[in-house]
């Protein structure tokens, strides 16, 4: 899994100017596309999500049977899911919990170089406020000085030159402290978003199997890469325009209030009310419409990742047509959310106008009635304008602000919720402070009265018993499903028995750290797991600090170095997105070498060689016995092909969720009517039927198995 750096967004200033700018810098802010606004997700976002394990038919029914945990939202779980009602009080609980969790990341503890850059910012943002209102005084300064008789001796410098010099230096200034605010919090948000970000990558890592299998590839990428968008625009918006605009509306309705009267305070006070309420009431009205465009955004970002990722299988199929009307779908979902955004987001604009422009037209009209007794100067009127005209922006940007706010707490809310999904297999250092790492002695595996299932209607394990010996290796065979894979998974702790233990030299493995658990244990999976990366880094993943003559031991004694050695880039050669620019049998002798490399005191081989033809198998399968002569390493091989399997020390047999038989493969063959002996005879003659042309009369011995 990996995760695209969040892009922030560049914060929106308000700057003083006309009501054309004013107009022109709240559509330019309205048609900013919020990520679930700008089409669905690229491919390539969210193919950074992979799923990890390997993906059996149980697993893909325990994606669709397994429930979120309670205390967390469906949303949580699965961001793709509607989210259930909930009344306004709830949700304002919800947005003040998110806001102070950021607060924390604004205002750390310990972290005095952060606060006196938090401190230096809000310095800034009321030193240049305090300008800006000032820019409307010099200005009717100004215009009071020019409305008086000219004569020929008069110049503007004698007239108004300090008031021009003043208006100036007020501008530049304001702007100058906007500039260095936004340069010193610069590095408050982006070490806000980094940390969150980190925590929550940190915190789906540590997450268990279950909880990946039930994710739909693209929804979840595409819920963390908005809430950490949502994390820089909250923080810049803020305290960079909540805080500012409310100052600001504040600092303006004393100043008319003090110069001119109550009257114009009250058309100002009735303006603010009336403009927050409709603003508030229309965007909770239109929330409703950006999270069907959200949802549709991220299902056509997982119909677009699953077709690609198994477009094999579509191509095997023919069923192109069928992926593309799938995803076709989404996009008319989208469309028809997005038109709904547009046209509400043109109602809002022309309400948010009209009731402005009202009252504005209601401050002139007062002013000039002020000017015409003589209680006001020409001077006056247009420093009213001008104050009503500064507060318009921060009136325009207050509405924008507003409407992001809210996606941007819904978008936070997902992510957050994620990082409060705990998880059903659990480090047992975080359970138990004073465990103990994993002390070996030998490596003996034991099962002690196991159950287990991936779905309660259909268990794997009923009771299981089984010891694997020490320094041994053992095989463990039987028919599809009996359990086979699912024996390392539990030892892994990918998850957990619902009942039993499982002990290792006498130590139940939910006592041990994690960490010790799982770097004494090595497997080759059925489905080998590789990166988007060279050959060189695939290998060395089983042991980061190796070094590269390290990597090419252990590639040779998979069998791969001369494969390798014929590249053209040879170890740096790129294996491409899941190992897809190589074949399946090179796959699992890179994923072999990558076992080796790790040299863990436990192996195990899930169909390691599956892929291989005889005499690689077999050159393959000399390696990684003479590896094992020493006895210090516990080996456990799983295969259908039995042949590969019959000189093992101990062979174990499932069935039915329980050992039906053990023994070394001679012991096992004597069994009349025995498991192993009916699945080695039906191999032997499926074998000679391929020979002889043949073929099908095999699979019934086996279903008697």
């Amino acid at each position: 899994m990996s995760f695209a750096l969040p892009r922030t967004r560049a914060p929106l200033r308000p700057v003083a100017g006309s009501w054309a700018e004013a107009l022109a810098c709240r559509r330019f802010a309205d048609a900013r596309r919020r990520p679930g606004d700008a089409g669905p997700s690229t491919v390539a976002m969210a193919m950074a999500k992979r799923r990890l394990g390997t993906t059996s038919l149980v697993d893909l029914q325990t994606r669709q049977a397994s429930t979120p945990a309670p205390s967390v939202p469906k949303s949580a779980v699965n961001p793709d899911a509607p989210t259930a009602p909930v009344t306004e009080k709830k949700q304002a609980e919800a947005d003040w919990k998110i806001i102070l969790k950021l607060a924390e990341n604004i205002w750390p503890r310990g972290a005095t170089a952060t606060k006196v850059r938090v401190l230096a910012a809000l310095a800034l943002l009321v030193g240049g406020k305090v300008l800006n209102v000032q820019v409307p005084f010099f200005f009717k300064q100004i215009v009071d000085s020019l409305n008086v008789e000219i004569t020929a001796e008069t110049t503007v410098w004698v007239l108004a030159g300090a008031s021009i010099a003043g208006y100036g230096a007020a501008r530049v200034l304001t702007t100058l402290f906007g500039e260095l605010r936004n340069a010193i919090f610069a590095s408050i948000s982006q070490g806000a978003i980094r940390k969150v970000a980190r925590e929550t990558f940190e915190h789906l890592l540590n997450m268990d199997m279950k909880f990946h299998l039930e994710r739909q590839t693209g929804g979840l990428t595409r819920a963390i890469d908005r809430g950490t968008k949502g994390i820089s625009f909250i923080l810049s918006s803020i305290v960079f325009h909540v805080i500012p605009t409310a100052l600001e509306i504040t600092m303006v309705c004393g100043i008319l209030t003090w110069k001119f009267g109550w009257d114009f305070a009250a058309v100002t006070a009735i303006t603010m009310g009336l403009y927050t309420w409709y603003t508030v009431t229309t965007t909770a009205w239109r929330t409703k419409f950006r999270k069907q465009a959200n949802a549709a955004d991220n299902k056509g970002a997982t119909v677009a990742v699953d077709s690609l990722i198994n477009f094999e299988a579509v191509k095997a199929f023919n069923n192109e047509p069928y992926e593309v009307k799938q995803y076709d779908d989404t996009l008319k979902t989208y469309e028809k959310a997005s038109v709904k955004i547009a046209t509400s987001l043109a109602m809002l604009n022309s309400g948010q106008n009209f009731i402005f422009s009202s009252a504005l037209t209601m401050m002139m009209l007062l002013a000039a009635q002020g000017v015409v007794k003589g209680t006001m100067t020409v001077g006056d009127l247009v420093m009213v304008n001008q104050l009503v005209f500064q507060l318009s922006l921060p009136l325009n940007f207050l509405g924008t602000v507003y409407r992001e706010l809210r996606q941007s707490l819904i978008d936070m809310e997902v992510m957050f919720n994620l990082q409060g999904v705990d998880a059903s297999v659990k480090a047992s250092s975080f359970d138990k402070p004073h465990v103990k790492p994993l002390a070996l002695k030998g490596g003996e595996i034991r099962f002690d009265n196991v159950n287990f299932g991936y779905h309660p209607a259909r268990p794997i394990f009923k009771n299981l018993n089984m010891t694997i010996p020490a320094g041994r290796k053992v095989a463990i065979v039987g028919p599809s499903g009996c359990g086979k894979s699912t024996v390392f998974r539990l030892l892994f702790r990918f998850y957990d028995s619902d009942s039993g233990r499982i002990l290792i030299d006498g130590q139940d493995i939910k006592d041990v750290t994690l960490e010790s658990l799982r770097k004494s244990i090595g497997v080759v999976p059925q489905d080998t797991p590789l990166f988007h990366a060279d050959i060189m880094h695939n290998i060395r993943y089983g042991r980061l600090a190796a070094s590269d003559e390290e990597v090419y031991a252990a590639a040779k004694k998979a069998q791969v170095d001369q494969t390798i050695e014929k590249l053209p880039e040879k170890y740096a050669t790129k294996v491409g997105e899941r190992g897809l620019m190589i074949s399946g049998g090179e796959k699992q002798r890179l994923a072999v070498a990558r076992l080796l490399l790790k040299d863990p005191p436990i192996l195990f081989f899930d169909e390691a060689t599956s892929a291989l033809d005889v005499y690689t198998e077999t050159e393959l399968m000399r390696n990684i016995n003479n590896t094992l002569l020493d006895g210090t390493k516990t080996s456990v091989f799983i295969a259908h092909r039995l042949r590969t399997i019959s000189d093992a020390d101990l062979i174990i047999v499932l069935r039915d969720g329980q050992v039906a038989e053990q023994g070394s493969h001679e012991e096992l063959l004597a069994i009349e009517d025995g498991v192993y002996r009916r699945l080695w005879e039906a191999q032997l003659t499926e074998n000679t039927q391929v020979k002889e042309g043949g073929g099908n009369g095999a699979a019934k011995a086996v279903e008697g198995a």
